[in-house]
């Protein structure tokens, strides 16, 4: 197989060296026209989220082509053509170019050689310098600095050197991560004081990374917001988000926050989508703090977790605006049409009585006519990997989350005490 080949300079977006703006919607190289049914899109990426955007394409009317470098990927179930290779793959790539008319990605590490590559033969929704920030830690913080955007203290550090020397108290304690390739707490240690960073630095492997300021949390919460190719904007409802060991546990929607604060939340979230030229569904997570202030943690160019409620709970799911955005589509209500409570299901589930995996008992799950489960056809179940997903809609949110503490109990899962209405 052949990689396409891309110059490692300074000025090149997909590394941590120098900062950039991206491009504004209206300098894409491709017309904004809509496609007709019966288009090929194509998607990036095989796991629960390109399955999910495959099918709601699919119900619009659209075939989808994939490529992902795994033989058991989730979307070979549903998918119209998969391309088992890796993402630089010059020749997937080419062929993959002949065939679609459009692109997205399912998660922001799919390298950049290989989305400029596309970006060259077709719209490629969100644009590959978009997806470069939030690849990087580093050019995330550093992009939402620069435009006013409220965010924790950090530091860059490439190497030992930018330790050796004192660094700022109020960074501790806090929490150093790796610039590239952190998800769901890996790629992450905490550090209590200034002595324990090089140590924190060498078991994350000697890359550079980010020390962020640990905040005294009382909340985390998120935004879903879509941007198409004319600017127009739509919102969801903001979600509230509780993770266990760095992982996401629950989600209810809406979040149980001040009408001030999902007000700001938003706002910061249109300012990134505008001031980024974005296309596409974008999620923004946000860290607040025991006086109510509000800081932007991170964002993903794509659908997140914390909005599968949306394919039960709003009009228009997130996987289907984003199949609308890349097909050229006009956008869809986000409206939320019932309160609703997500859980995740990790693999742990599967090893609750042994080393030995055994399928979870769905009997008392299945009987709630309010309760939607979602399995995403991995082959294999490892401890702390999405397996699935459960949405609980009722007519408030305090019986959602009724709905979902009796159905955590029956998975003998923890029982969390912010999980009370």
């Amino acid at each position: 197989m052949t990689s396409i080949p891309f110059p490692a300079t300074d000025t090149n977006p997909g590394t941590d060296n120098g900062f950039y703006e991206p491009l504004d919607a209206e300098t894409e190289p491709h017309p904004a026209v809509s496609l007709s049914p019966g288009s090929w899109l194509a998607v990036l990426g095989g796991g629960q989220l390109g399955t999910m955007f495959c099918r709601a394409a699919q119900r619009l009317g659209y075939r989808v082509a994939a490529i992902d470098p795994h033989p058991d990927a989730p979307i070979a179930a549903v998918a119209d053509m998969l391309w088992t290779a890796p993402y630089q793959d010059a020749e997937t790539l080419q062929a993959l170019s002949e065939l679609a008319q459009a692109a997205t990605v399912e998660f922001e590490n799919v390298p950049y050689t290989a989305l400029v590559h596309l970006a060259t033969h077709m719209p490629l929704r969100p644009a590959a310098d978009s997806i470069a920030i939030a690849q990087s830690r580093i050019q995330e913080k550093t992009f939402f600095a620069r435009h006013g955007l409220p965010v924790g203290h950090f530091v860059v550090l490439h190497d030992s050197s930018d330790f050796s020397s004192p660094m700022p108290q109020y960074l501790f304690p806090g929490i150093l991560k790796t610039a590239r390739l952190g998800y769901d707490g890996k790629g992450q240690c905490a550090v209590a004081a200034p002595d324990q960073v090089a140590d924190a630095f060498q078991k994350l492997g000697n890359v550079t990374c980010v020390l962020e300021q640990k905040l005294n949390l009382a909340r985390e919460i998120s935004v879903l917001i879509a941007r198409d190719t004319h600017g127009n904007i739509t919102l969801w409802p903001v979600a509230e988000n509780i993770h266990r060991n760095g992982i996401l546990d629950v989600t209810l929607v809406p979040a149980r926050i001040s009408e001030s604060i999902a007000q700001n939340a938003c706002e910061y979230a249109r300012r990134v989508v505008e001031n980024m030229g974005y296309r596409g569904v974008l999620c923004i997570e946000f860290f607040i703090d025991a006086e109510d202030n509000i800081y932007l943690n991170e964002m993903a160019p794509r659908p997140h977790n914390s909005g599968h409620h949306t394919i039960e709970s709003c009009v228009t799911s997130q996987f289907e605006q984003q199949a609308r955005i890349t097909a050229g589509l006009p956008l869809g209500d986000p409206a939320q049409k019932t309160p609703a409570v997500m859980i995740n299901l990790l693999g742990d589930l599967w090893f609750l009585d042994g080393d030995t995996p055994r399928e979870p008992d769905w009997n008392a799950l299945l009987a709630g006519s309010n309760a939607h489960l979602h399995l995403y056809g991995k082959k294999e179940a490892r401890r702390n990997r999405k397996m699935g997903h459960i949405t609980c809609c009722a007519e408030t949110l305090d019986d959602a989350l009724q709905t979902a503490q009796r159905l955590r109990k029956a998975l003998r899962l923890p029982e969390l005490d912010n999980l009370h209405p």
